[in-house]
């Protein structure tokens, strides 16, 4: 029997795709992002154990509140793709239940990822830094993995909502927007694109964890100029 470890479930997630959302957050991230702010999630070997039928009766509990109002279930983490066989026989059940499914990713795990996207129907793609250079400093890995799960999107033409965490003095320059802008346009399957501010709401979990926040000092990103960016460079989306 195939289990999976979560860290934890919320039932009525509001900005984690469309509608209202059970949002199931997966232990396990391979990246180690400056600006993470669930460091919890990190360690794949923590967290509470579930077959996939506990997990899929927890979510179509809530099929009711969901299903009004074009919602679903997202996979977040961490990231989901650490546990790629648990979470495809839970993509799978939820689709035989007639549930949209989303996965909210880094693009950076394990397994069959054209196969994991069959039983998809919206990927929100966490795009970190758009350089290798960058990717690297950012992340502390390199971006090949991503790029190969990106290319398996591009095959199975998933729909994608691009996710950017807005950095002060890293990804909010004018320059790094164009890029960005240059890429969305590069998809042909995109249908919205959302700059996240930068904030600093997990900090005080690293001072729990006994962990060194590495960007101490560096002020939230302001949510106007995130706007003001958001609709200069993507007022389409």
């Amino acid at each position: 029997m195939i289990k999976g470890r979560i860290h934890s479930i919320e039932t009525m997630g509001l900005v984690d795709g469309p509608g209202i959302r059970v949002v199931v957050f997966f232990q396990g991230c391979k990246l180690r992002c400056t600006y993470c702010h669930n460091p919890d999630t990190w360690n794949e070997n923590t967290g509470t154990e579930y077959t996939v039928e506990e997990v899929v009766s927890k979510i179509k509990r809530f099929k009711s509140y969901f299903q009004t109002s074009g919602g679903g279930v997202t996979f977040s983490g961490g990231d989901p793709l650490r546990q790629p066989e648990f979470l495809l026989e839970v993509l799978k059940a939820c689709k035989s239940e007639g549930i949209h499914t989303c996965l909210d990713t880094s693009g950076v795990g394990f397994g069959d990822y054209e196969e994991i996207l069959k039983y998809t129907d919206l990927v929100l793609y966490d795009v970190k830094h758009l350089t290798e250079k960058g990717y690297l400093e950012l992340t502390g890995f390199k971006i090949d993995e991503t790029n190969k799960f990106l290319e398996a999107v591009r095959k199975n033409q998933t729909k994608l909502w691009i996710r950017q965490v807005v950095l002060p003095g890293e990804t909010d320059s004018d320059e790094y927007m164009e890029k960005l802008k240059e890429f969305v346009g590069s998809l042909d399957n995109v249908e919205k694109v959302e700059l996240l501010p930068y904030h600093l709401l997990g900090k005080n979990k690293y001072e729990n964890l006994g962990m060194k926040y590495r960007l101490d000092g560096v002020p939230a990103m302001d949510k106007e100029v995130c706007k003001k960016l958001k609709e200069k460079y993507f007022g389409e989306y």
